[in-house]
Parts: C-alpha cells; structure tokens; sequence
C-alpha cells in the first residue's frame, strides 16, 4: 500500500482550522517566553527515529505470539510498512536490521527501495542469543563470553558478517546485545566471562571498517536470572573503552532496574562522550517493553532534557542513534510505532522549552523549588500544535493515529498480504 500526498491532504482539511488556532495561541505565548518557535520546529522536522526491521510484526511472550493480520512476510514489505510510517509521521526516517532475520536478497533493489522511501539504514543488530538451523556450536552457555572457543569463534564471525551485510547499504554501526549469563550460582566463572566477552569484542571492533561505530548494550536480566555479563551501564562503558575511541555504550530505556536514574546514567556517558544510541520503550515493572511514554512520560522528559543539554554541551560526543525497541501482543504494530513516534517527539520538543540558562542560575543558587518550577513549566506545556506544525511543513499528517484509521491501513494491507502472513522476528 502507499500512501498519497492527496490522501493527506484529505485527512488534513478537516483538522486545519483548528489547529491553525491552536498553533497561534502557542506560538504566540512561546515567542513571547523567548522561545524560537521555527527553531524547536526545525529540531523535530530533523529528528529521526530508526524503526527495527523486527518491529513490524506482532511482538511476543515466551508463553505465544497473537497476529495481526497482514503483517510483512519480507524486509521489502516490512520497508513499505516504514515508508508509511514516516510519510504519515515525517519521523520515522530510518530501519535498523536485526540479522539474520532480514538479510537483503537484492542489495541494490532493497537500497533503491529505501532511498525512494526516504528511508536510510541505522545501526545494524546481530543475534546470538538464539542458535540458528543448523549451527556448528550453541549459544545455549553463551556466545561472545562462552567457555567453548568454537562458540566464541562462530559468534565473532556471526558480527563480522552482519557488519559486512550492513556495509552493503550504508549502514556505520553495529550494535551488539548479549544474552550471555548464568541462571544459578557457580554456573560460570565471572571474570572469565567478562574477559571472553572484552576479547571477542575487540576481535569484532578491529575487523569493522575505520568509519564504524560498535553500540554495546547492556541489560540486568532476562533471560538468566542469576547473572548477566553485561548487566549495567558501567560494564558497558568498561567493554566499549577496551576497544576503542569508536565503541559506545547504548542505554535502553527498559534494561534497567526499577527507578533507576535513567537520566543520570545518560548525563554522565554524554560527558564522557560515550553514549553511542538510545532505545525507546517503557515499563511498569521490568524490561516490558511497552510503548513509549505509555507508563513514564515524566521520567522521559527528563531524559530528554539530558539527552538535549549532551547534544549541544558535549560535542565530544557523536550524533547519537536512535531506535525504538518495544514489543507486545496487543496492540496493531503500526499503531503501537505511531503512538512511540508521538511520545517520543514530545518529550524531546518539551525538553527544547527548558530554559537552561535560568535553570543553571537556580541550580547554582541551591534554589530548588525554582528549578523544580523551571522544569515543570516546560513539561506542563502542550507542545502537540508544534508536532503537527512541523508534520504538515513535512508533508505529513496532522494526527497520524486518526489518518492511519481513516485511511484504513490495516484493512488495505489484510487485502494485500492476506491474514496469514508472519513477520520474521520474535
């Protein structure tokens, strides 16, 4: 399916007026605050958001899995999905392939596709914590921190390949999660794992290309329920110093533990100059991996507000990569990844309203009542007129959520694909 500039400009026209209006009373009251209104709206124009190639399925537990219908059967359709996506939400600009689930049979096909899409390729995600048909060793004990050398080894050329795969469309970084762990105590030898892991991830670093970056992401459990090997932040940083001016840490939202000072965690990387990506997703109670903003929209701007202050205070750090990373049963996935869009948007518009020159005066004067005032000023404002501004300045639609179901979407795509297709992926 495909979706015409007419189409939204025919859900559009109903919703002009008033948010015509509702643009100009805000306009008016932050330009008045000092606030440069085309400036924020130009940040949101270039913010892009990478879609993971695995998302666009129905996500999954350990106990089932319910489709959605229509669901893309090949990366050429799940590329279309996210051709929708960013033509209705003007945001979704990049696809982050997780491998081997989605290896290009047509390199040259699949990247005129996304270019024609205006879709680029972001980090690129290898996987061994599943073994594959036919695998010469397992990944039951590990991969990367394995005590088998032969598991080590194939799970070393397992991320080569993926950067070689990667490289093909333009991809400049490899992100590397691990399941590796231990579910009972003694199982492994701690400091084993840890070094296993540090010198199967320099072998990997120093076969990528000079102008590619590694994400080392971290997580404290699940799927072992003991011990991981990367299980926080300061392990991360630890590994990724270990090989390089070119390895990072990735947070993700959800692999932490509960009321974990996410955006501290994230300050003091982006002062080192080590935060590589950023995963979107939120929680109640774990690694949920619920849609953004659906749980902790506070804690995201605060987040934020870190994430905006790195971005303009510290340049020793790169531009970072983003992605969300969320899964679930319940929900129609595109919805789900517009709602995340929506969410995510905000959060970083609220968190351009910050007057950080005042908050740095009262923070240097112990007012912390002001500084409380400051950052709640900024989160209570409703900054959804500035979103759908810069969607119709792109092209997009105002209210994506509404243009989705009006256009019916879903129904088209049952049409096309029929209701028994299945998304590679969990």
């Amino acid at each position: 399916m495909k979706i015409q500039s007419d189409h939204i400009e025919k859900v559009n026209q109903p919703l002009l007026k008033q948010h015509q209006e509702d643009f100009s009373y805000l306009n008016n009251r932050l330009t008045s605050a000092g606030v440069q209104v085309d400036h924020v709206i130009d940040k949101l124009a270039q913010f892009q958001v990478a879609i993971p190639s695995w998302a666009l399925g129905a996500g999954g537990t350990r106990f089932g899995r319910f489709s959605f219908k229509g669901e893309p059967a090949t990366l050429e359709q799940k590329l279309d999905d996210i051709g929708l996506l960013h033509h209705l939400t003007q945001t979704a600009g990049a696809v982050s392939l997780h491998i081997p689930w989605d290896i290009p049979t047509d390199y040259k096909a699949i990247k005129e596709q996304a270019a024609a899409l205006d879709i680029k390729f972001d980090a690129v995600n290898s996987n061994t914590f599943q073994d594959q048909k036919d695998q010469s060793a397992s990944y039951k004990h590990g991969s990367l921190s394995n005590s088998s050398a032969d598991a080590r080894q194939l799970a070393i050329e397992h991320n080569k390949e993926v950067v070689k795969i990667g490289d093909q469309l333009g991809s400049k970084s490899l992100t590397v999660w691990l399941a590796d762990g231990s579910s009972f105590p003694g199982q492994i030898n701690f400091q084993d794992a840890f070094t296993h892991t540090q010198n199967s991830l320099k072998e990997i670093y120093n076969s990528m290309p000079a102008d590619w970056s590694m994400f080392v992401e971290y997580k404290p459990y699940e799927p072992n329920f003991y011990s991981t090997v990367i299980q926080d932040w300061g392990t991360s940083l630890m590994l990724a110093q270990g090989c390089g001016d070119r390895a990072y840490t990735l947070v993700d939202l959800g692999h932490h533990l509960p009321n974990t000072n996410i955006e501290q965690i994230v300050s003091t990387l982006m002062l080192q100059g080590k935060l590589g990506g950023f995963h979107f997703n939120d929680s109640k109670y774990g690694d949920d991996d619920l849609t953004v903003g659906s749980i902790k929209p506070y804690a995201l701007f605060l987040i934020f507000n870190e994430l905006v202050q790195g971005m303009e205070r510290n340049t020793n750090n790169p531009a970072l990569s983003w992605m969300i990373d969320a899964s679930h049963n319940v929900k129609d996935p595109l919805e789900d990844l517009i709602q995340s869009l929506e969410a995510i948007q905000t959060a970083y518009a609220k968190a351009q309203l910050i007057d950080h020159q005042q908050l740095r005066k009262a923070q240097n004067n112990h007012d912390v009542v002001q500084c409380q005032e400051i950052l709640q000023h900024a989160y209570l404002t409703d900054v959804r007129p500035l979103l759908k501004e810069a969607r119709k300045r792109g092209g997009g639609a105002i209210d994506p959520l509404m243009a989705y179901r009006g256009l019916k979407v879903r129904e088209q795509l049952i049409k096309e694909r029929g209701s028994n297709t299945v998304a590679t992926g969990l």
